[in-house]
Formats: structure tokens, C-alpha cells, sequence
């Protein structure tokens, strides 16, 4: 079912994913094929049956690493901002108005490195549809410490994960679970498909590769990709 734009998320929702690439003329090529993704001229966003999905933009820096981003949402940037400071999170880039009134975004750290963004929504809710083929389903956290980063997450975004209402599709888990020991914390965005092992095959076809096959999880069966320009994703095939 599609969500529904107009009621917005609350606060500590996954509501947005973008990828920086060198070539977004290439990832739209790639993503298209992959999951039928369109791109409209006049539209920024990539769109799904005519819904805003992600955006593909191109690096401004060649230094900064190929990588998808999750943006989880909030009422007021600023505020959150000074919460993830004095929790021990850093600021890569203080909110900044995206657009004429899309809405406010910030890119942080958790206090062991993990990058993520804030998204305080103006024009510009978020996912027009998700939790369907071709679009964000989960994110996975990556950590060294993750009694920590709990601590860290529950306390920024209490209501979102553990509160009456919540139905959160962010997890938690040691790097170790599924990567060398050595590879720094990190979220990993998540796309739903229909079926693991064909998007697998449509990935390496399409100039991807595979950084871990198949393997089960508590929401579903899930391999880890990267697209034709090296931007790390999972695949995850929904178990019911």
C-alpha cells in the first residue's frame, strides 16, 4: 500500500534515502532497469507509478566517498542536532534549506561514525510510497557497540522504535554479523524485491557485484550489492 505524502512522518522515521554518485546519468540507467524506476525531467526525485521513491544527485567533492543515505525525520533540524552533539553524535553539515521550501537537511554522525541525515520536511514530505517492490524497506545499523548505539537511537528517537504506535524498519546489529570486523559502523539502506535471487542476477547483469549472498534475517532474506558505481544497498525479499 502506498503511503500516504500529505501525513508526513514522525520523528525518528526513515523517511528518505539518496545516493552521491559520480555519474547519476549512469544510476539512472542502472536503478531503472533494476527497479523500475522513472526519472522525469521536471521531477529531482526518482519516482515509482508516479511517486517520489529517492534521488540520485552527483558528488560535489570526488573525495567523498559513492553512498546511499537514509534521512530520518524531525519537527525541528536544529534541535535535533544539538541533542546528537551533546549525546556525542558530530555534524558533518548544519541544517541547510534544500530548494525553494522543500525543507531542511543535516548530515551527522552517531558517536561511532555512522553517517546519517535529518530531513524537517516543507515541501517536500518524503517517500511517496515505500515497503513495496522497488523501494526502501528497512535499514540496517551497522555497529561496533550496539548496546550503545541503542542507548543512542532510543534516547534521539524513543517514540519511532519502542513507542505504542511505533512499527520501525531500522535495525541494529554487530558489523561483525555480516563484515569484516575492520569495516567502520554504517547504515545500510534496504530496497524490497519481489524475488532475492532474480534482482541478483539483474544487479551483476547490469554491471553491479555482490558483496554477500543471501542470508536470512529476522525480516526477511537479505544480500548485500553494490551498483556500477560501487554505492553499497541490500536487497531484501520480505518473508511473508
Amino acid at each position: 500500500m502506498a503511503e500516504n505524502r500529505a501525513s508526513g512522518y514522525a520523528e525518528g522515521v526513515a523517511c528518505w534515502v539518496d545516493a552521491q554518485l559520480p555519474d547519476v546519468e549512469a544510476g539512472k540507467r542502472f536503478y531503472g532497469e533494476l527497479f523500475g524506476w522513472s526519472f522525469p525531467e521536471e521531477e529531482p526525485y526518482a519516482l515509482q507509478e508516479g511517486e517520489p521513491v529517492a534521488a540520485l544527485v552527483p558528488k560535489v567533492d570526488g573525495r567523498m566517498p559513492t553512498v546511499w543515505t537514509v534521512y530520518f525525520a524531525t519537527p525541528d533540524a536544529e534541535a535535533l542536532v544539538r541533542r546528537i552533539r551533546e549525546a556525542g553524535g558530530q555534524i558533518i553539515t548544519a541544517p541547510v534549506e534544500v530548494g525553494e521550501g522543500e525543507g531542511i537537511t543535516a548530515l551527522v554522525t552517531d558517536p561511532e561514525g555512522a553517517v546519517f541525515g535529518l530531513w524537517q520536511a516543507g515541501g517536500h514530505p518524503g517517500f511517496g510510497r515505500r515497503h513495496e517492490p522497488g523501494t526502501f524497506a528497512w535499514v540496517q545499523l551497522y555497529a561496533r557497540d550496539t548496546e550503545a548505539v541503542n542507548d543512542f537511537y532510543g534516547d534521539l528517537f524513543h517514540e519511532a522504535l519502542f513507542g505504542p504506535d511505533a512499527a520501525p524498519d531500522f535495525g541494529r546489529a554487530p558489523v561483525s554479523d555480516v563484515f569484516p570486523a575492520e569495516m567502520p559502523p554504517h547504515f545500510l539502506v534496504h530496497f524490497r524485491v519481489e524475488d532475492c535471487e532474480e534482482a541478483l542476477a539483474a544487479v551483476q547483469r547490469l554491471g553491479g557485484r555482490v558483496q554477500a549472498p543471501p542470508f536470512e534475517t529476522s525480516y526477511g532474506t537479505v544480500a548485500v550489492v553494490t551498483d556500477n558505481q560501487g554505492a553499497s544497498f541490500a536487497l531484501l525479499q520480505r518473508s511473508n
